[in-house]
């Protein structure tokens, strides 16, 4: 029986991996740009991390990770976020020492186990930005400007970035009971979900789809009303400085995110025409975090994005996302001795930086000449028994259509940047 890859994860071939080498080089460059450094964690952790920082009332943790008990007889769990992560990295590591504040990066692979669609996949690779060490209402604008500088640098327009402040733990937990009083007399409305949020976490009863969900908390308290003294003008002042620099948003009372770590500022951008998976970046505050899963805590914001899906939006825009490099020269060699010269000089050209390739399988010199332009080669370099005795080498400029003959030490000694 043929074995083929495990459900809900992809193969990215040869033709494909250009796309990505596009946009993982977009977000380097533009991660560089606004002074931030790339971190790299461990694809597994010990599941304690996510249980305490991500959160048990979570659907990541209560029922998406992949965990495992490995030889040792402990607990430990594919990473399903990265920020966590991240966070761990930066405690363990004593990233705080100077008390500067600490901007970085990540992007690769992150596992949960939920059903495939459009977008979303178990295995799928994220990118995404922590900003530790300030609590400031400027870094939570600056952290959301640059999350929609980077998706505007893609290409991707029709983008709406909602933003809504989810409250602190001084005023959250006021929130809560005037939500939990609310659903009450509407409980015959609830998904099954939804049921079990009401007692753990019910706040994430107004980001559920179902409709009769969305139905029953269309008249539901919002966290604008209740937010304290401290919360209320934080909020105010992201969206004073997000309106400074012409960042447009739509205040939306009901985005709360799925995860427990947030605080404040929360925020996502969302593609209006992608389906119900129109969310491409979130993000938000988490400043009880870094306590959560260590000795002290430190304020952070941050965001995060689904690469596959940027992709897939991209593609549907026709926008260009292909970074493949064009074959500089392809040599055909023909007979024993023009063969040798052949392999010498792709393997001379490919120390001097040019991308350039041989035949490996013996074909006609017309087939060969069939491949190149297959290939898209700019140059195609003839050496035949003629140009052997000659010491020259004939090139032929593919999209011209022209070829002229050059004397081969000449040839090999410019590549070599020698006279």
């Amino acid at each position: 029986m043929e074995i083929k890859k495990p459900k809900g994860t992809n193969d990215i071939l040869p033709e494909e991996v250009g796309k990505w080498h596009y946009l993982e080089n977009l977000l380097r460059e533009k991660s560089e740009t606004y002074g931030y450094k790339e971190i790299r964690t461990p694809m597994f952790e010990h599941t304690e991390l996510f249980v305490r920082g991500v959160g048990d009332t979570t659907d990541i943790v209560g029922k998406e990770m992949y965990t495992f008990m490995d030889k040792g007889d402990r607990s430990i769990t594919l990473r399903p976020e990265g920020t966590a992560s991240v966070c761990r990295a930066f405690l363990e590591n004593k990233m705080y020492g100077d008390g500067s504040i600490k901007k970085l990066y990540y992007m690769g692979p992150m596992f949960r186990y939920e059903r495939p669609q459009k977008g979303r996949y178990k295995q799928f690779n994220q990118y995404g930005v922590e900003f530790l060490g300030s609590k400031e209402p400027v870094t939570d604008a600056d952290v959301i400007k640059f999350a929609v500088s980077l998706l505007d640098e893609t290409g991707l327009k029709d983008l709406e970035l909602h933003i809504n402040s989810v409250g602190c733990p001084k005023c959250k937990p006021v929130y809560r009971e005037a939500l939990v009083e609310y659903f009450q007399d509407k409980k015959d409305q609830l998904c099954s979900s939804c049921l079990e949020r009401l007692e753990k976490n019910p706040l994430r009863i107004l980001d559920c789809k179902n409709e009769s969900c969305k139905e029953a908390s269309k008249d539901a308290p919002v966290m604008s009303d209740y937010l304290c003294e401290e919360c209320d003008p934080h909020y105010k002042e992201v969206k004073e400085y997000l309106s400074a620099s012409n960042v447009s948003f739509i205040e939306n009372p009901r985005l709360v995110r799925g995860l427990d770590y947030y605080t404040n500022t929360a925020f996502e951008i969302i593609a209006k025409d992608f389906a119900a998976q129109g969310t491409v970046c979130g993000g938000g505050r988490y400043n009880g975090l870094v306590g959560s899963i260590g000795d002290r805590d430190v304020p952070g914001i941050g965001f995060a994005m689904g690469m596959e899906r940027i992709l897939l939006l991209m593609e549907e825009k026709n926008l260009s996302v292909d970074s493949e490099r064009t074959l500089d020269y392809y040599i055909i060699g023909m007979g024993s001795e023009a063969e040798k010269l052949s392999f010498k000089l792709v393997n001379l050209l490919r120390e001097n930086s040019y991308y350039a390739e041989i035949d490996y399988q013996s074909k006609s010199f017309k087939n060969r000449i069939k491949y190149a332009d297959k290939l898209k080669a700019k140059y195609v370099i003839i050496i035949g028994e003629n140009e052997l005795e000659k010491n020259t080498v004939i090139i032929k400029d593919m999209e011209a259509g022209i070829q002229e003959e050059q004397d081969l030490t000449i040839f090999m000694n410019n590549l070599k940047g020698e006279q």
